[in-house]
């Protein structure tokens, strides 16, 4: 196993002390919904967007959650549409309690503070990812057409696009060849073809292990704002090959095999072949890989949010190694190999 903890500063929260209009915006929304009650707030995490979330302790005691999303920069209604899918599914997610979508500001529970990404190791390993596993099929099982947007043709191709543009074109600096653009062209097509032949079920579209709680019932699911309808392999890739945690293939392949035996027997639409399955669980995965290759690199030059270009080389491994897996993908195999050779080093600076 091969770990990465991601630290939060109280700037990237936003209660470094400089002068902030939202947070005092959300600090008077607060004070109404509680009432008479006394509150404190303090950081809870900060992602990859523009949302930010505060732990509300109330009296003293009582813990839940603030999130402050810039309304022109965040729409707040797919978070509330999405949380009720998932509660209505079994799943352990926040509870929305009060929310003002105009200005941007919910209230939710508390799942706690311990991620799965804090305190995986060896010994837990296989127990969190069984509950992980559980939850996964329940929101999977919930499924059905017309509740979240399609994960289709337009949106794969646009996301596979993030890689060309931000990862090469910014990160490395390099304009691709006519040749290397084809070999990347052919093979995005026919990764977004076999994924479009997947069933589709309800795709939390980020289930990894910085956003699953350690809580009870186990795990509590965040960050699913961004939930879609589409392949059903795409949220266990998210889960097995992680941006900040990586596992052996033995063990992939062995998790990956426990979640097909257990939704084969639940009734989920899997492929009855594991072979077969596990493929377009690679290919899926291939399609995730580029994707957050340029997402990485776009949240560090347009966004200037450090860190998350240190893990670009985890994520060229995982698609050199599933490209290098099978014949139809050599190209793309031999193009990631030159891009490989001219990865440059990276700061935490933002520029």
């Amino acid at each position: 196993m091969v770990l990465k903890s991601h630290n939060l500063s109280l700037k990237a929260i936003g209660l470094s002390g400089h002068n902030d209009t939202r947070l005092e915006q959300l600090r008077g929304w607060l004070g109404a919904c509680l009432g008479a009650s006394a509150f404190d707030l303090e950081p809870a995490s900060a992602d990859a967007s523009f949302r930010r979330y505060f732990r509300v302790r109330v009296d003293g005691a009582r813990s839940l959650i603030a999130m402050d999303a810039p309304p022109e920069r965040e729409d707040c209604r797919p978070f509330v549409h999405v949380a009720a899918l998932l509660r209505a599914a079994g799943v352990n997610a926040p509870e929305v309690i009060a929310q003002d979508l105009a200005r941007g500001f919910l209230l939710l529970t508390d799942l706690g503070d311990t991620t799965y990404l804090a305190v995986l190791n060896e010994a837990n390993a296989d127990r969190l990812f069984a509950d992980a596993i559980e939850a996964l099929i329940k929101w999977q099982l919930a499924s059905r057409e017309g509740e979240l947007p399609p994960y289709d043709e337009a949106l794969l191709r646009r996301e596979c696009d993030l890689f060309p543009e931000w990862y090469v074109g910014r990160h490395l600096a390099r304009a691709l060849s006519g040749a290397q653009r084809e070999a990347l062209s052919d093979a995005v097509t026919l990764v977004i073809t076999r994924s479009l032949a997947q069933p589709a079920v309800f795709v939390h579209r980020d289930y990894m292990p910085r956003n699953l709680m350690v809580s009870d019932p186990n795990p509590g699911v965040i960050d699913f704002q961004d939930a879609v309808h589409g392949p059903i392999t795409y949220d266990l890739a998210s889960l097995m090959r992680d941006a900040f945690v990586s596992w052996d293939e033995a063990r992939v392949i062995d998790w990956t095999a426990r979640y097909w035996e257990r939704a084969k027997r639940r009734g989920l639409p899997v492929d009855p072949d594991f072979g077969a399955f596990y493929r377009d669980f690679e290919w899926m995965g291939l399609q995730r890989h580029l994707k957050v290759l340029g997402i990485f690199a776009r949240i560090h030059y347009r966004d200037g949010k450090g860190g998350y270009l240190e893990d670009t080389p985890r994520f060229l491994a995982y698609a050199r190694a599933v490209a290098g897996r099978y014949q139809e993908l050599a190209p793309l195999a031999r193009l990631l190999d030159q891009l490989g050779q001219r990865e440059p080093a990276t700061t935490g600076n933002g520029k």
